[in-house]
């Protein structure tokens, strides 16, 4: 299968061009537009989202209706381009295209053999060069130290191999526009439990990995009892040893406490909602965690975007019609999307068309909040959430039913559970998820998911050191209401991002105007709850806390969740990354202490490169040597300056040299001189460069720490950056997502 670039096919000349908005464009011209091998673009806009419509309106040919294709694809076209609905980002990327792969989601098996594992990695491999993320399940790989039979020698253990498996992830380029994400899941009843939970202590471990504990609800009543429990020999499902359930809980919230890592899905009632029980037990999910899935099975996703049905003309401010219409045309979308893909193995293909799994969701949720003056963090809030789910999932059922008249159910429907049911035939065995929106949303301008804002207003940075500054359009209105659009109001909304703690602004918009940050944990958690009630899989969503959170509000909101109903739950603490606790091996051992500092021996010949800075006080040269890949030294030399401050350069690359010779991190040294300001600060590409010391930290930051945390050296953190643009950071729906440029980073 080539996938080399054709020539698209021309859009209708009378097709409205698309209205584009400005971080849109950067994202699409980045990522989605399809190029030539000069690496430039073969379609605008219109033309990529005509491609995608004529694609997958074409699938209408296969069950010989008489919907004429054609109108069917303005339809689709019409449908994504006033961004009411956008399918996820591999179809964007690969319909009409020779590459074809167009789902997001797959769980791949991983077998207690040599050869399983490895066609494991080699299945995965091939569905990230085509875009798409991938889930396992580790649990029936024998523990570590277990005897193995055809050779005499001992196991390596799951985590061993999760780590070929991220190795072999970090090579290969997704479709040449992002990583592969992978989930790695293992049972809370695997003999290696404990190391499975602590595997991403370090940082950058298993980088390209979401890990999830599957907890069973015999544990979880383990824990409340106190008891102990058995784990399990994946081979022959006999006891081999019993485990505290409550040392094992509080081991699992103190990782996630510590960096994020890991979460928890709730494998029992995964499975009490799995369709096709007789097909398999859902093992694994995709890297996100919303997608429970066979092993080899794969979905496509999709979402409409809330913000857009809000109708002030509606008692509640909704307009269910449209809603009903959207969901009927997006269900016939992500059903020819299925028949359109072309998918990386048989195996995939046959039980994805076999099931016909969709995935209908939401964007733009705290948008339309906003809109109806309704606060996120409230029990009105709540009941808005419940309906809107309630009736999405009726209204595409409802669609589901309809083309399985016109075209049949899905193959495996009468060893569903839904002849049981009473259930009429569906074309689809599932039909709504909850999915990241990252990206789409930035195409949609809309807010992420079902997620709270992560700011109001934010600085973006674009060419040559300009900031602007974007402010969420909803709110912007209602500042413009109040009479309160003042330029300062506007610079300290984009400085704090929230304005919960400013007085200026009328306590009724400070009620309803909240972001990520303001709202209390639990609030994020039954957010979560209410979508999850009426939606066939899973629901992606982070429980934002705040720095100061302790492990037993973790632990409350874990217990909780499964309390609520809840699939799984990822909880992401606040400057955890760089705060993370350093410890070693078990639970509750403490690092040992250092040996004392040496100071490396330079060697005869070392190797680097010179890196000239525009300052204030004249152009610098930072001389930067390296060995074995990393600074060792540093020579910092300033042209047209007196002698003071040539000293002053020299003297800082001599500590900075010095620092690094005894072993300091990079990271520590950028924490300790950056943000270091100075008498003459000038604007550059990075953006404002206060000081020498702020410059040379800027050089080492670029170089060695693209999208790491860096802490300022009195304690504060500073948020990751984007490797690709610099902008800040967000976490959410379970990943780092550059709001600027369209980067995502999961794992």
């Amino acid at each position: 299968m080539s996938d080399s670039p054709t020539a698209p096919l021309p859009a209708p000349a009378d097709l409205p061009a698309p209205v584009i908005n400005p971080n849109a464009t950067i994202v699409l011209g980045k990522r989605y537009l399809r190029k030539g091998p000069d690496g430039r673009p073969l379609e605008d806009e219109t033309g990529l989202f005509w491609r995608v419509a004529l694609a997958i309106a074409s699938q209408e040919a296969n069950y010989g209706e008489e919907r004429d294709v054609t109108a069917t694809a303005r339809q689709f076209y019409d449908l994504m381009t006033s961004y009411k609905f956008l399918p996820n980002s591999p179809t964007l990327m690969n319909a009409g295209t020779p590459l074809g792969q167009l789902a997001a989601c797959f769980v791949l098996p991983v077998g207690d053999s040599m050869e399983e594992i490895f066609d494991a990695v080699k299945f995965a491999a091939l569905i990230h060069k085509s875009g798409g993320g991938t889930g396992f399940s580790f649990s029936r790989l024998r523990a570590k130290h277990s005897r193995v039979g055809s050779t005499g020698g001992v196991a390596s253990g799951p985590v061993s191999f999760m780590r070929i498996f991220n190795t072999a992830t970090e090579q290969v380029k997704q479709g040449g526009t992002r990583r592969g994400a992978n989930m790695g899941i293992l049972r809370v009843d695997h003999p290696d439990i404990k190391e499975f939970i602590t595997c991403k202590e370090h940082e950058h471990a298993l980088d390209n990995f979401n890990i999830s504990v599957g907890l069973t609800e015999a544990f979880m009543q383990a824990v409340d009892a106190n008891r102990d429990y058995d784990l399990i020999d994946p081979r022959d499902g006999i006891a081999t040893a019993r485990q505290s359930a409550r040392e094992i809980f509080e081991l699992l919230v103190r990782k996630a406490w510590e960096s994020g890592d890991p979460g928890i899905v709730f494998l029992d009632r995964i499975n009490r909602d799995n369709p096709t029980p007789a097909l398999g037990e859902i093992e694994s999910t995709n890297p996100c965690g919303e997608q429970p899935l066979l092993p080899y099975e794969a979905c496509n996703l999709g979402s409409i975007n809330l913000a857009l049905i809000f109708s002030p003309a509606a008692p509640d401010g909704v307009d269910w019609e449209e809603l009903a219409r959207i969901i009927r045309l997006s269900v016939r979308f992500l059903d020819n999307v299925i028949d359109a893909s072309q998918y990386p193995l048989p195996i995939i293909t046959e039980m994805v068309r076999k099931n016909r799994k969709i995935g209908l969701g939401v964007m733009g949720f705290a948008d339309l909040l906003y809109r109806v003056r309704v606060p996120y963090d409230s029990p009105e809030a709540l009941v808005l959430a419940e309906r809107l789910m309630s009736f999405i999932q009726a209204e595409a059922q409802k669609a589901s039913a309809a083309l399985a008249a016109e075209r049949g159910p899905f193959p495996a429907f009468d060893v569903s559970v839904f002849p049981a049911k009473g259930q009429g035939p569906l074309r689809n065995a599932t039909t709504t998820t909850i999915a990241p929106t990252g990206t789409l949303s930035i195409i949609a301008g809309c807010s992420s998911g079902v997620e709270p804002l992560f700011a109001l207003s934010f600085a973006r940075h674009v060419m040559d050191g300009e900031k602007l500054v974007e402010t969420n359009p909803y709110f912007r209105a209602a500042l413009d209401a109040a009479g309160l659009s003042r330029p300062d109001i506007i610079a300290e909304v984009a400085r704090k991002g929230s304005v919960a703690h400013m007085e200026e602004i009328p306590e009724a918009l400070r009620r309803i105007f909240v972001t990520a940050m303001d709202i209390e944990p639990v609030w994020h958690l039954r957010m979560q709850a209410a979508f999850q009630k009426y939606t066939d899989n899973a629901v992606s969503k982070t429980v934002n806390l705040p720095n100061t959170a302790t492990k037993e509000e973790i632990a409350g909101i874990y217990r909780m969740a499964f309390e609520l109903g809840c699939k799984g739950v990822t909880v992401y603490r606040d400057g955890c990354k760089t705060a993370q606790v350093l410890c070693t091996g078990e639970a509750g051992q403490e690092e040992a202490p250092k040996a004392a500092t040496r100071v490396k021996t330079r060697p005869d010949v070392v190797y680097g490169f010179t890196q000239k800075v525009k300052t204030g006080l004249g152009e610098l040269y930072l001389t930067v040597n390296e060995v074995d890949g990393r600074p060792f030294e540093v020579f910092a030399t300033i042209g047209k300056s007196g002698r003071s401050v040539t000293a002053k350069a020299e003297a800082i690359g001599r500590l900075v040299s010095l620092a690094l010779r005894s072993g300091v991190d990079v990271e520590d040294i950028v924490g300790q001189l950056k943000g270091i300001g100075g008498e003459n600060p000038v604007f550059q590409k990075k953006g404002l460069l206060l000081s020498i010391p702020d410059a040379v930290s800027w050089v080492l930051e670029s170089r060695y720490m693209a999208g790491q945390t860096v802490s300022d050296g009195n304690g504060s953190l500073t948020t990751p950056r984007c490797p690709d643009c610099g902008a800040e950071l967000v976490f959410e729906e379970g990943c780092h997502i550059c709001k600027s440029c369209g980067f995502t980073k999961c794992g």
